[in-house]
C-alpha cells in the first residue's frame, strides 16, 4: 500500500466490530499482511454517545455520524464506518457512501428474562427502548404495555434489563449476531409484526467524494443487492422527512431481479398506521430511489388528505 487508509468509527463494541470487519475485508482484497498498519482504526465519541435522554430532542439522525464526518472532511480519517440506519438521508456536501457491505438479518429481536414472546407479556408490562418506531409498532398491537427510556450500547442495555429496569427490550438481531450474542434473543420478530428501520443491519463506508484513492480502495467491498435495497428504504425515509422524531419503517428485497418494498409510517402512539407496498420489474439504484420516493409520497398524500 502506498499509504495507510485510516478508518474512523465510534468506540462501542458493535461499532468496533463493524470497523474491524471492514479492516479485514480491505486487507483481504488488497492482500495486506499488516491490516493494522495499512488500515488503522481510530475511534471517536460522537454526540449521540454523550447525550442523555431522548435523541429526538437533540436532532435525531446525524448524532452518531457528525464527528466522524468532520474527521473525514479534515483528513483526520479516510474512511468512516457507520450503521446505515444512523446515517442521515442527506449527506454533507462533498461526502458519499462509497460502499455498503452485505446486509445481515434485518429483523428485531425481543429479549426478556421472564417472558418468551410479545404475546406472553402481561398487561402493563414495562418495555425499555429508545426507538419511537418500536414503541409505536408495539403499542399498535399491545396498547396496554408501558414504555421506559433505555439507551446505551448493546451491553449497557442488556445489563439494565438484567438489573430489572424493564421487563423486556428490543435490539437489532444483526447487532446481537455480530457480537456473537444471537442466542440472547428470546424471540425473533417477523417483519409482518414489526417492520425494520430503514437500512437496519446494513454497514456503510463513507468517504470524501474527492478522495479517489479511498473510494477506489473500498469499491470492491460494495454489495450491490444490499445497496439497491437500502437506497429504496432511504428514499422512502427522505420522502417523509424521516428522522428519529418519526416512527418510520421500511424494508426492500430483490427476488428474481425484481425489487419489492414495504414502507410504513405510524402515529407516535401506534393508533394510526399507513402502509404501502410496491415493486419494480428491474432492480437498479435508479428504480430503487423511484420506488421509495413514490411510496413515501403516497403516504404523505394520504396524511394531507385526511
Amino acid at each position: 500500500m502506498s499509504k495507510p487508509f485510516i478508518i474512523g468509527t465510534r468506540g462501542s463494541p458493535l461499532a468496533l466490530y463493524q470497523a474491524r470487519l471492514v479492516q479485514t475485508l480491505l486487507a483481504r482484497v488488497h492482500k495486506s499482511i499488516d491490516p493494522d498498519a495499512n488500515f488503522p482504526i481510530k475511534t471517536f465519541t460522537t454526540s449521540g454517545d454523550k447525550l442523555k435522554g431522548e435523541l429526538s430532542e437533540f436532532g435525531g439522525k446525524g448524532l452518531f455520524t457528525k464527528e466522524l464526518e468532520s474527521a473525514l472532511a479534515s483528513g483526520e480519517v479516510d474512511l468512516a464506518v457507520h450503521s446505515m440506519k444512523d446515517v442521515p438521508t442527506r449527506l454533507q456536501s462533498g461526502h458519499k457512501i462509497g460502499a455498503v457491505l452485505e446486509r445481515e438479518d434485518p429483523r428485531d429481536a425481543f429479549i426478556s428474562p421472564r417472558y418468551g414472546s410479545i404475546s406472553e407479556l402481561p398487561q402493563g408490562a414495562k418495555i425499555g427502548t429508545a426507538s419511537l418506531r418500536r414503541r409505536a409498532q408495539l403499542a399498535s398491537i399491545r396498547p396496554d404495555v408501558e414504555f421506559t427510556l433505555l439507551r446505551g450500547n448493546v451491553g449497557t442495555r442488556l445489563q439494565k434489563l438484567k438489573d430489572g429496569a424493564c421487563d423486556a427490550t428490543f435490539l437489532a438481531y444483526a447487532g446481537l449476531k455480530r457480537l456473537e450474542q444471537g442466542g440472547l434473543a428470546t424471540q425473533i420478530i417477523d417483519t409482518d409484526v414489526m417492520l425494520s428501520a430503514p437500512a437496519q443491519a446494513a454497514i456503510g463506508i463513507e468517504v470524501m467524494a474527492n478522495n479517489k484513492a479511498a473510494a477506489d480502495a473500498i469499491l470492491p467491498l460494495n454489495h450491490k443487492t444490499t445497496q439497491i435495497a437500502i437506497t429504496a428504504e432511504r428514499a422512502f425515509l427522505r420522502a417523509l422527512d424521516g428522522s428519529c422524531r418519526t416512527p418510520i419503517a421500511a424494508l426492500a428485497r430483490i427476488e428474481d431481479g425484481k425489487l419489492f418494498m414495504r414502507g410504513e409510517l405510524l402515529a407516535d402512539d401506534g393508533s394510526e398506521r399507513w402502509v404501502r407496498d410496491g415493486f419494480m420489474h428491474k432492480a437498479s439504484l435508479e428504480k430503487a430511489a423511484e420506488l421509495g420516493l413514490a411510496l413515501g409520497k403516497s403516504i404523505r398524500a394520504s396524511q394531507e388528505a385526511a
